[in-house]
């Protein structure tokens, strides 16, 4: 019988299961979407309960669009969107409340809080983080203050929490019923609890945030046997375990230090494998872990995250009704040859890497009656293509590699117009690899690598191949004047929330 490798991809606003043969290639695929929460501003929010129903479905959907059965499996593996938080009664398996969304800034008050002794870059040292509301830490901290009953039920041992991740190994591995808690080290990396040296929570830090440790998942490696499934996949080892941004690095063969990857969806993150030593920043971006095989030394990364990418061209279409659908946002933009001299900084959530600013909000500056909905919507792509730009530099800064092309994936980058736009920005090469699922394919190749299906790093590079390619076309002098404005309407952004009296900036 041939065998197939599973991955669960569970994102910000879908759940979906691929399917994988021996060459990485796709041959079924479900997905579903889940419903998004905003029950206050800047309140982001999911229901656990209905990511863990859709995520049955897909598994159930992708084996019927296959017709394959459980015995064609040879492990599953899982990608997950990172820093989203969930804690749940063990006994019961019911979460305690919605499971809180990275993009979420609820905790904006405890991470002032905390930088007040130490600064925002208080625990940098030990988890390559700054004090932000994008991880998933502060958001526990929030948990466990605002949930009537959760810390007592934590010192019981009675509650677990986790990033979804965690939340769905769990219920695959049997829930109630002795399900694995358990994570793997990159999603414990962007907890802002986990020391990037030792590879186990900080017991420092716990202290600080009053976190009981009894909580907490174990950590794993990335690629390696973390239990066995039930349901419709029981038996089926559940091998591989990556956020989702490095999940892509994986998936685009980024194996060797200097290589890296931007992947467009919900925000936008670009990661550099810097090899087996973490790097410090000191131009905003994240240190991270890249992905462990096993007992092998762990692999770190440089990242730059950026929160509002796709979502933008989400909001486009369903808060603005200009378009009907996200690709209509291509159409749309090519009705005009350039913004009008407008730009639209999309600090929903405030700025991430390189500024990391919660005060900032959204602004389209440069508006005159020249304006309509054309050049909206290119300044709309345009911002993305911007925004990677200036993670980029940071990079070039921190590892004193200059990059001399860029790989690319997720559902953005079928956008033609934006493609050649980042190409002009970057001013390198932008690569659309064969397979442009590769967050799915790298939490597959995490699982098969654990179980033998492939062999190792080597034989995975071998499947990696180019789709398509865009050179820079654009004048030099030309990139500077734009890249300029786009510096100086971001400078229009900040301060825009009012600190209180005494609180951290």
């Amino acid at each position: 019988m041939e065998h197939y490798i599973a991955a669960i991809d569970q994102g910000t606003t879908s759940t979906r299961c691929m399917i994988f043969d021996h060459a990485g290639q796709v041959i079924a695929i479900d997905q579903k979407e889940h419903t998004q929460y905003y029950p206050r501003p800047g309140w982001v929010e999911h229901d656990p309960y209905e990511i863990w129903l859709r995520t049955e479905e897909v598994i159930r959907g992708a084996m019927t669009h296959a017709g394959l059965t459980k015995e064609a499996i040879a492990a599953v593996g899982i990608t997950n969107q990172r820093e989203t938080t969930v804690v749940w009664d063990r006994r019961t398996g019911k979460p305690y409340g919605p499971a809180i969304v990275w993009q979420d800034t609820r905790t904006d008050g405890i991470c002032a809080d905390l930088a007040k002794n130490g600064g925002q870059d208080r625990f940098r040292a030990q988890t390559g983080l700054p004090l932000a509301t994008y991880f998933s830490g502060p958001k526990l901290v929030w948990l466990l203050e605002n949930i009537p009953g959760l810390r007592k039920a934590a010192l019981r041992g009675d509650a677990y929490f986790g990033n979804l991740d965690s939340w769905l190994i769990w219920n695959l591995t049997g829930g109630v019923n002795g399900g694995d808690h358990v994570t793997d080290v990159t999603n414990a990396s962007r907890t802002l609890l986990m020391n990037l040296k030792t590879l186990a929570w900080d017991t420092s830090i716990l202290d600080a945030l009053d976190i009981p440790a009894s909580l907490l998942p174990k950590i794993r490696p990335s690629s390696s046997i973390l239990g066995r499934a039930t349901g419709d996949l029981s038996g089926v080892p559940v091998a591989g375990v990556l956020g989702d941004q490095q999940a892509a690095l994986f998936g685009q063969a980024c194996y060797t230090p200097g290589q890296a990857k931007n992947t467009y969806g919900t925000g936008c993150f670009m990661l550099l494998n810097t090899g087996e030593t973490p790097v410090p920043s000191q131009h905003g971006l994240l240190t991270t872990l890249g992905y462990q095989i096993g007992q092998q030394p762990a692999v770190y990364c440089l990242e730059g995250s950026i929160a509002i990418t796709g979502a933008l061209v989400q909001w486009m279409r369903d808060n603005l009704k200009m378009i009907e659908k996200s690709a209509d946002i291509e159409t749309l933009a090519a009705t005009v040859e350039d913004t009008g001299g407008i730009y639209f900084v999309p600090a929903f959530s405030g700025l991430f890497a390189p500024y990391w600013r919660s005060d900032a909000r959204g602004a389209i500056v440069g508006l005159t009656r020249f304006i309509h909905r054309g050049h909206l919507a290119r300044a709309v792509l345009e911002a993305t293509a911007y925004q990677t730009c200036e993670v980029l530099d940071a990079m070039e800064q921190d590892s004193g590699v200059k990059l001399t092309s860029l790989k690319v994936d997720g559902g953005m980058v079928f956008n033609e117009l934006l493609m050649q736009f980042q190409a002009d920005m970057v001013r390198v090469p932008v690569i659309r690899p064969r397979v442009a699922e590769t967050t799915a394919l790298g939490a597959a190749y995490a699982a098969g690598l654990a179980v033998g299906y492939w062999r190792d790093l080597d034989e995975l590079s071998s499947y990696w191949g180019v789709d398509k390619q865009w050179t820079p076309t654009m004048e030099g002098a030309r990139r500077a004047r734009l890249y300029a404005g786009w510096k100086k309407a971001v400078t229009r952004t900040l301060d825009w929330v009012e600190k209180e009296e005494g609180e951290a900036a």
